[in-house]
């Protein structure tokens, strides 16, 4: 399964390897340091995005056979990460069992690949792996102040809905129909 938009191709990737977790932690950096500059005026500690990369490690969740951990690059250099997982999906609180979901899981793209055209490229590619997983719905969860993510979401279709998890950082979910 391969993407191509312009530069950028998009392949699937072991998530225990070193391009993934090189990637992750550039993503764990700048997610983190946006929250701890808007809730305590500072940059994360190293100590504590060490914790953090380590707490959230749940890199098994986007390997075959119910997830899949995509990279993308932008001519050859590895440039940004998606990956997806399947879910047990119960749709509404209380609601019964509905269409198989997949949840979108660390799109981003390194500052200096923004505006080539690798969100997208991501998006389309975990959407495609998503659907080769069997899922018909993808869900995702975001914060308000990653406006270039949920931005990219809205562009590309998906639709504001009720929480599907309790992520303690989450703040906006969306789900698309695949």
């Amino acid at each position: 399964m391969s993407a191509m938009t312009n530069a950028w191709t998009v392949t699937p990737e072991a998530s225990d390897s070193s391009v993934a977790l090189d990637l992750w932690r550039a993503y764990y950096t700048e997610v983190s340091d946006r929250w701890f500059q808007v809730h305590e005026g500072r940059d994360t500690p190293v100590d504590e995005l060490e914790r953090e990369v380590i707490a959230s490690n749940d890199h098994g969740t986007l390997a075959p056979p119910a997830g899949m951990l995509l990279v993308g690059r932008y001519g050859s250099a590895p440039m940004g990460t998606a990956g997806v997982h399947l879910l047990n999906y119960q749709g509404a609180a209380g609601a019964e069992p509905t269409e198989p979901a997949a949840e979108l899981k660390r799109v981003f793209v390194l500052k200096e690949a923004r505006g080539t055209g690798g969100g997208p490229a991501l998006l389309t590619a975990a959407e495609d792996a998503a659907r080769a997983l069997g899922a018909r719905i993808m869900l995702l969860d975001t914060r308000s102040d990653l406006a270039e993510a949920w931005s990219l979401y809205e562009r590309n279709g998906y639709e504001r809905t009720v929480p599907h998890n309790h992520d303690p950082y989450a703040e906006r979910w969306y789900r698309k129909r695949l």
